[in-house]
This record gives C-alpha cells, structure tokens and sequence, in this order.
C-alpha cells in the first residue's frame, strides 16, 4: 500500500487565508460606516417658529433628505447649517440631493442662513 503524503500546510498558506478572511470582513463592515458626530441645521415650523434639527452619526455616502423640510412646495428651505461630523458635509438645495450644493468641512464647518437646504451627503 502506497500511502499518498499528506499536503503540508505551510504558515505561508495560513497566513494568505487569513489576510483573505481579514480583507473580505472589512469590505463587508466598510459599507455600513457613518460619520461620526452632529450635524444641525434650522428649519421653520408651519407658523413660522424656527427650530434647530440634526442628525447624530449619519451614514456616509448616503443621500439624506431633511424630513422637516421634504415638500419644496409646502415648507421653506433648512438654513444654517453646521457639520460637527468628522466627514465632510455636502448640502443640495433639492431634495434627494439635487440642485445646488456647498460642502462644509468636518469638525465644525457651517455657513450662514443664506445658505438653503434640504439634503445632504456625507463623504
């Protein structure tokens, strides 16, 4: 009886498995990340009191569009915003991340109340 030898396993071969393993796990988690950190803005309720929104750790490279003011044609447009994530913020004038835009940068950007929006991405 010839007895086939047994495949070696060499740390070589361990080692390109786990470098595998490792690189697969982090391109599943890598699209679930989000920015980390507040971003806030001011938008006016029916009567015309303004209020300040946010959105604390929004996910990044996903299209948000401010629930408070959704409707362009029945609520004005969120104004001033201030990004306190670590990601740059770009803000669109539309909803569903279209029209205009401006980008703030992280950790603290922010603009006056002449600037107009009503979605925003994170990079």
């Amino acid at each position: 009886m010839n007895a086939q030898p047994r495949p070696r396993r060499t740390f070589r071969h361990i080692f390109t498995a786990a470098l595998g393993a490792a690189a697969l796990t982090l391109t599943f988690s890598g699209s679930a990340q989000a920015a980390e950190g507040d971003f806030t803005y001011v938008f006016h309720d029916p009567s015309g009191a303004p209020h300040l929104g946010h959105l604390t750790d929004p996910p990044s490279r996903e299209c948000i569009t401010l629930p408070q003011v959704a409707d362009e044609w029945l609520t004005p447009s969120a104004h001033s915003p201030r990004n306190f994530t670590d990601a740059t913020a770009t803000v669109f004038t539309g909803a569903d991340c279209r029209g205009d835009h401006f980008s703030l940068r992280p950790h603290g950007g922010h603009a006056s109340e002449r600037l107009k929006l009503r979605s925003v991405v994170f990079s």
